[in-house]
């Protein structure tokens, strides 16, 4: 029965260029918004531009962007591993570099498989560093986001409003799909 109405659905509902069009452009703008939301953080963070930043706690000024929120919002069963973590150089380095790289590669719309995958490791990492969330028994944004990440990287999201298309003529990312 399921593949009758499968076999029935695909045929009163073609895919058509009228159809994925839309479904495309949508893609591209919620990539853009992701790699927007791994972005601004950097921007704040490294600059201090006074959002969640201030000037003199900016990482140019010696401030460093994990001592905050490692070392004093998480809770829970990995709490004492991320408190150590707080204001390591190589943690800053680590996270600073994971922000800049995912939200430059999915605004871009380059090496959008990569940057998905490193960036719902990243969005998983913060979540089991609040667990449980405050909203709910296990579930939160930072699992939401990653499942997003998760469908931009399977849809090909970059080739909409982003250079994902010439990125993929590239011999190297020919050769080595995880590049896309």
């Amino acid at each position: 029965m399921t593949a009758t109405f499968a076999a029935n659905h695909a045929r009163t509902i073609p895919v058509t260029a009228e159809r994925t069009a839309p479904m495309s452009l949508l893609l591209g703008v919620i990539r853009l918004a992701m790699g927007w939301t791994f972005l601004w953080p950097f921007l704040d963070k490294t600059f201090g531009l006074g959002h969640e930043t201030a000037s003199a706690d900016a990482w140019v000024n010696g401030g460093s962007p994990t001592s905050g929120f490692l070392g004093h919002a998480t809770k829970g069963p990995f709490s004492d591993m991320y408190q150590g973590f707080a204001g390591q150089a190589w943690a800053d380095w680590l996270f600073m570099l994971g922000l800049l790289g995912i939200g430059a590669a999915l605004i871009l719309g380059v090496a959008v498989r990569a940057a998905a995958a490193a960036g719902a490791l990243l969005l998983v990492l913060m979540w089991t560093a609040v667990l449980p969330p405050d909203n709910n028994i296990f579930l939160d944004d930072h699992l939401i986001y990653a499942m997003v990440l998760g469908v931009l990287a399977l849809a090909g999201a970059g080739r909409t409003l982003g250079f994902g298309k010439i990125w993929e003529k590239l011999p190297i990312v020919k050769k080595h799909a995880v590049l896309r």
